[in-house]
This record gives structure tokens, sequence and C-alpha cells, in this order.
């Protein structure tokens, strides 16, 4: 469910009707502010004036069957004993019926308004009230919605008909904008009187003012406030002092809809309000922007020329400007999925009028009747999401990365750790796998000599020749890897030997000659269109120095623009006997992010055979760095089985989490090896559980080759929930010059992935199957554009 929240989310920032969130379920937009906001407020208590009751002495032909309206502090006494009522029935009905009921208003509304169900906003509102709908019912049989919404749509007819039962529903709306870009001028247009005063050359507003009124059978109250001063140093402080007053006007009754103002013929390219923008959302917060839509006054004026001289058409010149204002706030905000409704003004009497006496724009729009019907889908949308509780999930801010981690998949990390190998145990384990063959003759020594053929005389050889010839050499190749690691082998045993029965104290004072300076290895570099090979940048020696510093090269970057990304430390020594110490790190620095990743471990080696280590690793995330202390202990039941033990602490913002591991490692004969493990992951209020089996089958040249197949099962329980999942991994050679590695994993979510990949030196037919899927997508995606295209010109 909460993805299909999380959708609906990005359907509602997509669109125009954006502004959809009551400011009250936001948080910040309530919080106390900064320690002189107290200060601010008393010297800006006179901004606040009293509620102001419409005007009965001067009725229009809006509101001409509301003459007899009372006063504001009747209407709200009367408002609120019926309120109790309606509330009192709400209180009984379920959320579907509370949905339902909410459809009913809106669709009496739009009656009222004078709209069509064709209209592109009626059309958004009912799209989203059945999804509301769908949410709460839990259900997504199609037949049995169309059945209820045909119901509401005649419940909605009947109703409104006969004028029973009374429409409950009223939009209060907060006005904001500068001085002077005709917001009272608004309030008196759409409430056709003078409900405020205005004034052309200074400003006329200078308290915080609310009237209320009725519009098309709608209750409408507006809180006119104080002109806010153009982005200045020396304006700040005012501008700060009058939001404030606002924020403390509206803390017990916050508004449905906020209206922000800009005049449309002073917005150009050197339009900048981003200071004033930033104010308003650190003092009332961003789920202000959820309600606001942007009014743009002054829409009949005359259309500047464009770039070529000429005049551009109405629509681009708008969209151009309100695509400016909704830049900055999106750098007010620092998120760019918000999109507010944008709703063009024009409050001049000599304003051009259509058939029915309405004032129209220069596209012919009645921006008026578009205005009521903005406000009724935005007030309609706050309450569906109130109901459907999305308010909590639904911010604005910086996509950062401020979720925790998952404790199954610290778990699954944690079971895939494998606990520091001391050099004397990796020699073991070597040794171990070649002991049944020390004693034997090598075979290496017992074959014939071979004749090295030049590159002329192998040419010559038949197709046959070649393979028997290339078989033999790779066989031989084989075997005498074979014979240096036996050598090797002997020789660590005649040194064991030699070290028992020499005195303790000689082997602390033996002083081992230093090694010669030997190159490391080239680092691989990715293609490049450069001249030269420019490897030489990231060559290094491994020196007698007990630390080993190369350079990171970013395989996805282009080696002649930046010679290493970071820095890689290792070292491993022997501080005293039987106690050593590893130290990995990893850095990385450019201008924006810094990474780091080290592991840090010391283990002591038992004599009679018990190994205990414990390390730290530190690892970035983002800004954020996440810490963890493991220690365990290795012990040795039988020749071939070790048994290990494990416990962790996590730390990661303030947050900690505990594992503990148990682990079994068992060897069948030298190409069998069966790995056994279970875990507890717990923290946060969270436990998961979890274990692995894992059997590997290595080749028969093991370990000259390391061909492997791996399967492995692992089960992990979280929340009453478990996922098995099962996984197959190999590596081998199919043929001389080519490797095949295949990964694949498979869980009883249905969820799972294959990868397999080639190497080659000789099939180069290999490569078509890149150039295969590479045209296969370019067909697809060609296909798919040709079908939206003809899909827009039908439509």
């Amino acid at each position: 469910m909460k993805g299909f929240r999380d959708w609906v989310f990005s359907q509602v920032l997509s669109n125009s009707l954006a502004a959809s969130r009551p400011l009250s379920s936001s948080g910040s937009f309530f919080h106390q502010g900064p320690p002189d906001e107290e200060s601010d407020q008393a010297h800006t208590s006179s901004l606040v004036a009293s509620p102001v009751p419409p005007d009965a002495s001067h009725p229009s032909d809006v509101n001409q069957d509301y003459q007899s309206l009372p006063s504001l502090q009747q209407v709200s006494v009367e408002d609120h004993s019926q309120s109790q009522d309606h509330n009192a029935n709400e209180k009984k009905m379920d959320p579907l019926e509370k949905i339902e009921d909410l459809q009913i208003k809106f669709l009496r509304l739009f009656q009222r308004i004078g709209h069509s169900q064709s209209n592109l906003l009626v059309t958004k509102v009912l799209y989203r009230l059945h999804l509301a709908t769908l949410i709460q019912a839990g259900e997504s049989d199609l037949t049995v919605d169309k059945l209820r919404s045909d119901r509401t749509r005649q419940v909605a007819r009947e109703q409104e008909a006969a004028g029973l039962p009374e429409l409950d529903f009223s939009i209060r709306i907060l006005v904001l904008g500068k001085t002077g870009v005709g917001k009272s001028a608004t309030i008196n247009s759409i409430f056709h009187e003078s409900k405020t005063e205005t004034d052309a050359f200074q400003p006329a507003t200078d308290c915080i003012k609310e009237f209320a009124g009725t519009v098309n059978g709608v209750k409408i109250s507006f809180i006119d406030t104080p002109g806010l001063l153009p982005s200045s140093t020396r304006n700040m402080r005012r501008n700060r002092k009058i939001m404030f007053s606002v924020k403390k006007f509206i803390r017990k009754s916050p508004p449905d809809i906020v209206l922000y103002f800009e005049r449309l013929d002073l917005i150009n390219m050197g339009y900048s309000d981003l200071p004033l923008l930033k104010l308003m959302t650190e003092v009332f917060g961003t789920a202000i922007w959820f309600n606001t839509i942007l009014v743009m006054t002054h829409s009949s004026s005359t259309v500047p020329e464009g770039p070529s001289g000429y005049p551009v058409s109405y629509e681009s010149y708008v969209t151009q400007c309100s695509d400016l204002v909704q830049q900055y706030i999106h750098q007010a905000v620092s998120d760019s999925r918000l999109e507010n409704p944008v709703l063009q003004v024009e409050n001049h009497p000599r304003c051009r009028k259509n058939f029915n006496g309405e004032h129209i724009l220069p596209n012919g729009q009645v921006w008026k009747s578009h205005f009521l019907l903005l406000c009724v889908c935005t007030k309609v949308l706050g309450d569906a999401n109130a109901l459907l509780d999305f308010r909590d999930g639904m911010k604005l801010g910086p996509l950062s990365n401020t979720s925790l981690p998952s404790v199954p998949h610290l778990l699954s990390s944690f079971l895939r750790h494998r606990s520091l190998s001391t050099p004397r145990e990796a020699e073991n384990k070597m040794d171990e796998v070649l002991a049944s063959d020390l004693d034997e003759e090598d075979e290496y020594d017992q074959l014939p000599t071979i004749r090295i053929l030049t590159k002329s005389q192998f040419e010559r050889l038949t197709k046959s020749q070649k393979n028997a010839y290339l078989d033999e050499l790779d066989y031989r190749e084989i075997l005498y890897y074979k014979k240096q690691l036996k050598e090797e082998s002997r020789k660590r045993k005649e040194k064991k030997l030699s070290s028992k029965e020499s005195f303790p104290d000689d082997n602390n004072s033996d002083v081992q000659a230093s090694a010669d300076a030997v190159p490391l290895p080239d680092i691989t570099l990715p293609p490049s269109f450069d001249s030269d090979c420019p490897s030489h940048r990231y060559r290094c020696l491994n020196t007698s120095d007990q630390w080993l510093a190369r350079p990171v090269l970013d395989p996805q970057g282009w080696d002649h623009d930046v010679s290493f990304d970071g820095v890689n430390l290792e070292t491993a020594l022997e501080i005293k006997r039987n106690v050593f110490t590893s130290i990995t790190g990893q850095m990385g620095k450019d201008k924006q992010d810094f990474s780091i990743n080290s592991e840090c471990a010391a283990v002591y080696t038992d004599p009679r055979g018990p190994m205990y280590c414990v390390g730290l690793d530190v690892q970035s995330s983002g800004k954020d760095m996440i810490y963890t202390v493991h220690s365990n202990t290795k012990l040795r039941n039988f020749k071939h089985n070790v048994t290990d033990s494990e416990v962790s602490l996590t730390s990661f913002r303030n947050n900690y989490y505990v594992g503990t591991k148990l682990e079994d490692t068992l060897l069948v004969g030298k190409r069998l090896k069966l790995v056994i493990n279970g875990g507890r992951m717990g923290g946060g209020g969270q436990v998961a559980y979890g274990g692995s089996v894992e059997a590997t089958l290595r080749g028969r040249d093991y370990p000259m080759r390391n061909e492997n197949v791996s399967l492995s099962m692992t089960a992990l329980s979280y929340n009453k929930e478990m996922v098995l999942s099962g996984g197959i991994q190999s590596e081998f050679q199919p043929s001389r010059g080519m490797k095949v590695v295949v990964n694949a994993n498979l869980n009883n979510q249905k969820m799972g992935q294959i990868c397999v990949k080639l190497s080659s030196s000789e099939h180069m037919e290999i490569a078509l199957i890149a150039v295969f899927s590479i045209l296969r997508g370019l067909l697809r995606k060609m296909a798919t554009e040709n079908s939206s295209s003809e899909a827009l010109e039908s439509g």
C-alpha cells in the first residue's frame, strides 16, 4: 500500500492541481518561530484587524439571494451548531461513505458553477476520487466501482434538483503577494462589490482583514494581508514581521487555499524574488506551496515583442512567465516536483466581456468562473487527502537519502561477511589441499621433452594438430604450476620444523633481508581514444615497506581527464608472535562528495587451535558514516571442520543494530566445501532472522585453475514474512581462450536475475550478441515513438 500511495503522490505533484494538501497537515507550518518571533509579533499586533462582515447594503447580482446574510460572528455560531450535527453524522459514516459524500458534494458544486464533466480539471478530480474509493474499498472490481459511480452521479443530480440537503461547503482563502499587485482589487472583483479599499499609488491594506461572502452558492472567506515589499536587505525585516503576524492570525483556523499574486506585465527575464519566496518557505513551511495557486494580475496587458521583433502568442507569454515564477518556487523549496496551478486575472473596469457580461481574458477564458473551479477542486482534493491520510507521506524538500538501513539487508550482508584470515591460515589451507600429493613424484618431471614450434611452423599444422599442440601446452602449464606449489609447501613445512627445534628467542632475533622492489601488475584501463597508453600513471612498486598505496581508477570515467579518483591503502603485518593485524582503506574525493571505506582487524591465533578476531569497519553513506564493530571466534572441531561465531554492532544516525551469527564450514575431500550459517539482526524495535546453506564444488585442476560451481539457499524472516531464495554461481572455461561466468538467483516472490559473462580472445562472433541487443532496443524505441505520435495525431 505504501508504494501505491507514493505513486498517487507523484500523480498529485505532476499535475496542475498539486495544491491539494491542507496546511494543517504540516507540522512545520505551525511550528514555533525563532526566539525573536514574539518580539516581531508584538510590534506587528496592530496589523491584525477584526473580521469584516459582508456588506448587506450593497448587494450584487452574484449573491442577491443572500442579502440577509448575518454577520461573520453569527455565521460562525450557526455554522458551529450545524457542523456539530454534521460531524456527529460523519462519525457514524465509514471512510468509504465519507469519500462518496465528498464526491456527491463535488458533483453538485460544478453543476452550480456551470462546468460540464468534460472539463479537464473536473475529470482529474473525479479520477482521484475514484482512486480514493478503490483504496478505501480495498477492491479492484471495476464493475462494482462503476455501479457505485453511476449511483453517486444520480444522487448528486437528485439532491441538486431538490436543493436538499443544504450544501455545507465553504472555502477559506489566504491572500499573499507584494504591494500593488492587485490583491484587494481581485477580492472586490470576485464579490462584485467594494469589500476593501484599493489605491493605485500607495499600499491600501495596512492590516490583516477577513471578508466573507457567497459566490454561486459557495461560501468564500478571504484573508487580505498587507503587501510585501520587494526583496532587499532593508525590506526583509518588515516582510518577516508581516508573515509572522499572518501566521499567528491563521494558527487556529488555517486556510484551505493560498493565493500568491504577481503582475504578469512586470515579469521579465530580470525577475528575481527568490529571497522573498525563501522567506515565505522559512516562515510558513514548505506545506504552504501544496495549496498555493499562482495568480497573474493585469493579464489583459499588451504582450511584449519576442526576440524576432514580432509579438509572441498570449498563451506562450503566460506559460513563459508562469514557468519563471515556478522555477524560483522550486529553488525555494529545493524540490522540482511541485507544479502549482496558474490563474490569470484582470480587474480593470474596461476589461472585455462576453455576451453574458462576464469578464474574459484575451484567450476568451472567463477568469472568475475558472477561479471558482480551481478553488473548489483544490478544496475537494485536500479533503480527500485528509481522508486517505496522505498528509504525512507528502513532503517537499531535497531528495536526500534520509531513510534508515533495512534490517533484512543488514542481516543479509552480515551473513555474507567473511572474517579475516591470517597469512598462516591461508598457507595451511593450501597445504591441506596439496597434502595428499606431496609424497608423490611430480608428474611434470616424468613428461618427455617437447619441441616449441615457431610461428611459421605452427601455421603449417592442420587444425587437429594445432588443437593437440595447444592442449599439450596447457597440460604442461598446469603440472608446472602444481610443482611450484608443492615446492613452496615443502619449504614452509621445513621452516616450521626448524623453528620448533630452535629457541624462541632466536626467532625474534632473526633479521630477514629486505626484498627488492617488484612492479605490481598494471591496472586495466577503460577504452579510450588516446593515442598512447597512459597506464604508466597508475604503476606502483611492491617494496619491503608494509604499506601498499595504489591509485583508484573510475572505470566509467576518461583516463586522460583525471589520473585517478581515489587512493587505496593496504597493510598486513605480524605485530608479535601469533598476533596479526590488517588495515584496508579506500578514499575518494571530488568537488561535492567524499567517500571512505575502510576495514581494520586484529587476529590472535592460539597455538592450541582457536582463533580470535576483533575489527572495525567504517563506511560513508552520503554525508553520514556507518560504523561496525565485530568480533568472532574460530574453532577447529575436526581436521576438516571449522566453526565460527561472530557478534557485531552497527551504528548509523544514532541507531544501533546488534547481530549474531554462527557458521560451520565442512570440507569433503579436496573439491567439495559446505558452509552452513544462521544469524539474527535486531535494532530500532525490528528483528530479522536468517540462514543460508552453500555448497561449492571445485574444479579438477584446483588450485591451479579457479573453476567452481556454487549452489546456495537462503531464508530470511522479517515481520512474520518468510523469503526463500536460491542461487547458482559458476565459473569455468568451456574451451581454450574462453571464460564463462554465470550468476542466477530466484526467490519465492518470483523475483530474480540471470547474468552470463563471456570473455574470449578468439571467438569474436560473440560480440554480435551485443550488436543484436542494441539494434533490438533501437527498433523497439522507434516503434514506441511512432505509436505515441500516431496516438497524439488521432487524439
